[in-house]
This record gives structure tokens, C-alpha cells and sequence, in this order.
């Protein structure tokens, strides 16, 4: 009897079992609903391979595919007062920030960082939707400061990736003051005569729009991204009538020259990498995304070609 109790019966329990399987190996597309491999959609970029559907991406993850080798410092961003109005709805504004904290693994909103992409020193900032909606709050206005002082510091063009639900409510006005103190900074790179450049993704919308979101010297989105200040629903429930197709899409935005480009993110490297340089003076890249070589000193000069020939 124990032959069969301990032997027989996990044996044939384990046949007809089911297994359980781990929740994230498998994603499913929001747009054509197809289950997607935890890492083939990571090395696709969290793009969808059935129909190019842009999914949220981490900061972190966006880094390591921005920067030569995944290799790049964090700038420090001062942090501010944690509760400055000691609000509380549902759950007390401490209490959610601990919440997005553990979900994301972020301290807030917004990741600033320094590196090289095809060997040009760049510093980029980054949202995170998933932190509150990548709301804008006093850390994220921070973030953008710090940011652009270090590129003035270091004469380097800033690259800011938005994705953002808005201003966040729990900091009230002072989460809207930061609407003026993110175009300070931005002001701060134009004087310096360095390049800025937006790449807003899916969603970016109320204040973060209304201030350093569409300040960019090169305003570039990816493909089917939000952009609006008010969402089409609100506005068909204020004008009662229906809107247009596609109505604050990035591709129509770009149609009715609110956007320089739409670029799929797997291309978006290659084409900062030639904007930045461009704008930065520099010759254009080469294969390999390894900068031109320099003619004055790669190429000989024809004296010293005459004077080989004649040794």
C-alpha cells in the first residue's frame, strides 16, 4: 500500500496535472491581442512583432538600448519634500508613492542620465508611465533641471523621452508651477546654444504637454503616440460632436506640422545619433555607429603622396 500511495499516484498525478506557468512570460498586445514572449518582446523593444504596436518601456530598459553598450551613469536629482500638502484621498499620498515605488522599483517618475550614443556624449531623461502615470510632480521638474545643468555643464545636447498622464493632483499647485521652472531649463540650453530634443511617446498629455514636451528644438514621436493637453474624450464631451480619425495621434500631428518626425522606436538610435550630430557641428556617423573620420588627418595630403612617388 505505500508502493502505491508514495510510488504510483504522484506518478500519475504529475501525467495529468497541470502545470502552472509564471503570469509574466507571456504579454498580450493591447492593439491585435496577440501573446508575445516575455524575451522576444524585450529584444524587439517592447514593440509588438505581429502588428509594430509601441508598448510601454521602463527607463532603464530605454537606456540600455540608447546608450553605446547599455552603459551609462545616473545624474543625481536633488529630492524634494516628500508630502508638502499632506493630502489624502483614497490612500494618503505617502502610501501611493510606496505603492509605484514597489511596482516600478524607481524611487519616482522620471530617471536623468549621461553617456555616449554612437560615441557623442549625450544626457537624456526619461519617464516612467507607470509610476502614477508618469505624473509631473516638484521630483520631475527637479529632474529636467538637473538635467539641463548638466548638459550646459558639460556642453552636451539633452535628449527627453515624455510619457506622462499630467500634472500629479496629490502636489497640487506645486506640481503645476513646475510647468514655468521646466521652461527655465530649457531656456537655459537655447542660451547655451545646445540642442534639445523631445521624443514624446505614448501618452503625453496635460501640463508635461503645455510646457517642456513641445519645447524641443526637434519634435520627434513614435508611432500612434497621444499627444494632446485635453483627451479626445473630454473634448467630444465638451463640443458634443465627433472627432476626426486618428484626432491627436502623433501621425496626425505630424501631418498638420505640429511634429518634425515619427520614427519607430528600433530606428529612433540611428536617427538621434545623425540629428544630435548634425546639430552639434560634428561630421555624420558611419557604419557601426562609430563617428566619420576626420579628412584633414585621415586623408594624405597630395604633397606628401607627390613626395612618396618620387622616393
Amino acid at each position: 500500500m505505500n508502493w502505491i500511495s508514495n510510488y504510483v499516484r504522484p506518478k500519475i498525478n504529475s501525467l495529468f496535472s497541470r502545470r502552472e506557468v509564471p503570469e509574466n512570460l507571456w504579454r498580450k498586445c493591447s492593439e491585435c491581442g496577440t501573446m508575445l514572449f516575455h524575451r522576444e518582446l524585450k529584444e524587439n523593444l517592447n514593440v509588438c512583432t505581429n502588428c509594430g504596436n509601441h508598448m510601454p518601456i521602463a527607463p532603464r530598459d530605454r537606456f540600455d538600448a540608447l546608450f553605446d553598450g547599455g552603459i551609462y551613469t545616473e545624474v543625481a536629482v536633488p529630492a524634494p519634500i516628500a508630502d508638502p500638502l499632506h493630502f489624502k484621498d483614497q490612500k494618503k499620498y505617502p502610501d501611493r508613492m510606496k505603492g509605484a515605488q514597489k511596482g516600478t522599483g524607481e524611487a519616482e517618475a522620471m530617471l536623468v542620465a549621461e553617456g555616449e550614443i554612437g560615441q557623442t556624449p549625450i544626457v537624456a531623461a526619461a519617464q516612467d508611465f507607470r509610476f502614477m502615470g508618469g505624473s509631473m510632480g516638484m521630483f520631475v521638474g527637479n529632474a529636467i533641471i538637473a538635467a539641463a545643468e548638466r548638459a550646459v555643464a558639460l556642453g552636451q545636447p539633452l535628449v527627453l523621452f515624455s510619457a506622462a498622464g499630467g500634472a500629479r493632483m496629490q502636489e497640487g499647485i506645486l506640481s503645476l508651477m513646475q510647468m514655468p521652472r521646466t521652461t527655465v531649463a530649457v531656456e537655459m540650453l537655447k542660451e547655451a546654444g545646445l540642442p534639445y530634443i523631445v521624443v514624446l511617446t505614448h501618452p503625453t498629455t496635460g501640463g508635461v504637454t503645455a510646457s517642456y514636451a513641445m519645447l524641443g528644438d526637434v519634435q520627434i514621436s513614435e508611432p500612434n503616440a497621444l499627444i494632446c493637453f485635453a483627451g479626445p474624450r473630454v473634448i467630444e464631451q465638451t463640443i458634443r460632436e465627433k472627432l476626426p480619425e486618428g484626432f491627436q495621434r502623433a501621425e496626425y500631428l505630424l501631418d498638420h506640422g505640429m511634429l518634425d518626425r515619427v520614427t519607430p522606436r528600433g530606428e529612433l538610435r540611428d536617427e538621434l545619433i545623425t540629428i544630435i550630430r548634425m546639430l552639434m557641428g560634428q561630421p555624420p556617423a558611419i557604419s557601426g555607429n562609430l563617428p566619420a573620420p576626420d579628412t584633414a588627418t585621415a586623408l594624405p595630403a597630395p604633397e606628401a603622396d607627390a613626395e612618396a612617388d618620387k622616393a
